[in-house]
């Protein structure tokens, strides 16, 4: 690899890294504005979750679309219409006056933007610049710098919603989304040459037909639906959870920047694995680390010294999974239709995301308690740790590895 070739892959790592920070940190304040829709709007608490669900889902069901567009045309123009559908939804959502305008801009606008300025779409550029052997490591690193919109926007958001405002929170949101649309161009400067005449040469059918057959991506594609629904739970309903436990006002800021803040070291830890030790092993791993904190944290008695502790846990565990599961599949099926195959395995994720956010809401509106999700929340952090253990990485057919 020249020098030239060196710069544009770190480049494409870097960009990477920003536009994921912004796109999951801008997320990942959704929490804090549950109270001020519900409250000082007048929504109903199930409606905002019912939103906040919906856009897990939408984004679910657009990243193979997402990820397809990216293996054929590259990631510049989808980063570009993906950043003005997130900015819109921000808009509305700010703006929003009734139920209908709320449901469209967080649920299906905002779901339609996250698609293509996330995983499916800027981990599949990273893995494509990358050689192989260094691949899991450099998606741990865009992992780990997506991060830091997390530790940064979340007390940002929460000094500007207290200052002036919901609104103007989601407005500045817009704006900082819409800032990170043109380094999609950079993203694109890294991908090797070869992966865009090897995608074209076989059908997105043909792609999808070779990895329903292989055993070892339907139990992958099962397990990540654990990973949604926790992290889906905990992100949206943890503010809510720490307001019925009365623990301070901005705990919940806290805890979930600490988060974003472990997670940095955890998403790079868990590339560096990934590149050294089999990515299913590790997978399990931390399925099961996930669901031992979550079991000890709602037995335990609630503190801030408590929180924080789980915050720090959950955040080395946090999205370790995705260079882990991006990188598992580019070594079963290669790089070449990384965005749709990664794609299909994230709708499992985000059908769990959508019943973890909105299941929240609804079990507290029928039971005045978390409690039953927190159990469901453990529960299927064991299943994912079984399912993955026994997963098969042996290369699939020829069709789809010719580029890897």
């Amino acid at each position: 690899m020249t020098i030239s070739a060196t710069r544009r892959t770190w480049l494409a790592v870097a960009a990477g890294a920003a536009i994921m920070s912004m796109a999951l940190g801008s997320r990942q304040t959704f929490g804090l504005f549950i109270s001020p829709l519900s409250y000082d709007h007048g929504l109903p608490v199930t409606l905002v979750a019912f939103a906040i669900a919906l856009h897990n889902m939408v984004w679910g069901f657009a990243q193979p679309l997402a990820g397809a567009m990216t293996d054929r045309h590259g990631p510049a123009p989808v980063v570009a219409v993906g950043a003005g559908c997130y900015a819109l939804g921000l808009a509305m959502t700010a703006l929003a006056g009734n139920g209908l305008m709320l449901v469209l801009g967080m649920g299906v606008f905002i779901g339609v933007g996250i698609s293509c300025t996330s995983f499916g779409v800027v981990m599949t550029a990273v893995g494509q610049s990358v050689a192989p052997e260094r691949r899991s490591s450099a998606m741990g690193l865009v992992s780990a710098g997506g991060s830091l919109g997390q530790v940064l926007m979340l007390p940002l958001v929460q000094g500007v919603r207290a200052s002036s405002g919901m609104s103007a929170a989601l407005l500045m949101l817009a704006f900082l989304v819409l800032a990170v649309a043109p380094l999609g161009f950079l993203l694109g400067q890294g991908a090797r040459p070869v992966q865009a005449a090897t995608a074209l040469r076989y059908s997105v059918r043909e792609v999808v037909a070779q990895a329903r057959a292989h055993r070892g991506y339907q139990l992958l594609t099962l397990g990540f639906f654990a990973c949604g629904f926790q992290l889906a739970f905990i992100a949206t309903h943890l503010p809510g959870y720490l307001e019925l436990c009365h623990m301070p006002t901005g705990l919940a800021a806290t805890a979930l920047a600490l988060i974003g803040l472990f997670n940095m070291a955890g998403s790079w830890a868990c590339g560096w694995l990934g590149g050294r030790y089999r990515p299913q092993v590790v997978l399990g791993w931390l399925y099961l680390l996930r669901s031992t904190a979550i079991g000890l944290f709602f037995l335990a008695p609630k503190s801030p010294l408590s929180v924080g502790l789980f915050a720090a846990v959950m955040g080395l565990a946090w999205l370790g999974t995705v260079p882990l599961t991006t990188g598992l599949v580019a070594r079963i099926f290669g790089t070449a239709h990384m965005g749709t195959l990664f794609g299909i395995c994230f709708l499992s994720h985000q059908i769990g995301s959508f019943l973890g956010a909105w299941l929240g809401g609804w079990m507290l509106e029928l039971t005045g308690s978390y409690s039953l999700l927190w159990g469901a929340t453990f529960v299927v952090g064991i299943v994912a740790a079984v399912l993955h253990f026994p997963i098969d990485d042996r290369r699939a057919g020829t069709a789809v590895v010719q580029a890897s």
